[in-house]
């Protein structure tokens, strides 16, 4: 399994089901071919994959296609369908919020962010803090989004985004 897949889950490459398992194989070669540009073949994958077995992580990834696409109302839409199937998964949270600020509506990000950082099951925390911190810093709440930044950094200490939003802020505040 690719490494950016590891703990997303998705279907079960592993399970009894062979619709499942077919699934989950039509989940990860879709997630190959949109890294690898080639958006139509994902989204028909991700589709093949949600038809045999439906999972919030497909549902999420067939979104970020289409926002790759430029198509952010159908990715909202998909991870509404996500968010319908598992309410615990942090992604499509995050991803709604960003969906939001890059549509220039941060305000309306707000919640959605503030849901992901308290999902029972998300890796990557560090995502809605950072987005958050980037509201909070547009609104010019710079030390609020200092420490928003800095919890992205607590998260994922490889985070170099978060730590260059961190040395901005100082140097703003400074």
């Amino acid at each position: 399994m690719n490494d950016m897949l590891d703990g997303i889950g998705g279907p079960d490459h592993t399970a009894d089901d062979p619709a499942e398992r077919e699934a989950a194989f039509s989940f990860q070669e879709a997630y190959r071919l949109q890294m690898a540009g080639k958006l139509d073949e994902a989204i028909a994958l991700y589709e093949r994959s949600i038809a045999l077995h439906p999972t919030a992580e497909a549902y999420t990834f067939l979104g970020w296609t289409y926002s790759f696409k430029g198509d952010i109302d159908r990715a909202i839409a998909e991870c509404h369908n996500a968010i319908g199937i598992d309410p615990d998964f942090g992604n499509p949270y995050n991803d709604i919020g960003a969906y939001l600020i890059e549509r220039g509506d941060p305000w309306s990000a707000v919640p959605w962010l503030k849901k992901a950082m308290t999902a029972q099951r998300y890796e990557c925390y560090f995502y809605p803090h950072f987005n958050y911190a980037r509201v909070l810093e547009q609104q010019g709440k710079l030390i609020e989004a200092l420490e928003h930044y800095q919890q992205a950094l607590d998260y994922n200490h490889n985070y170099t985004a978060a730590t260059k939003a961190i040395r901005r802020i100082q140097c703003k505040v400074n």
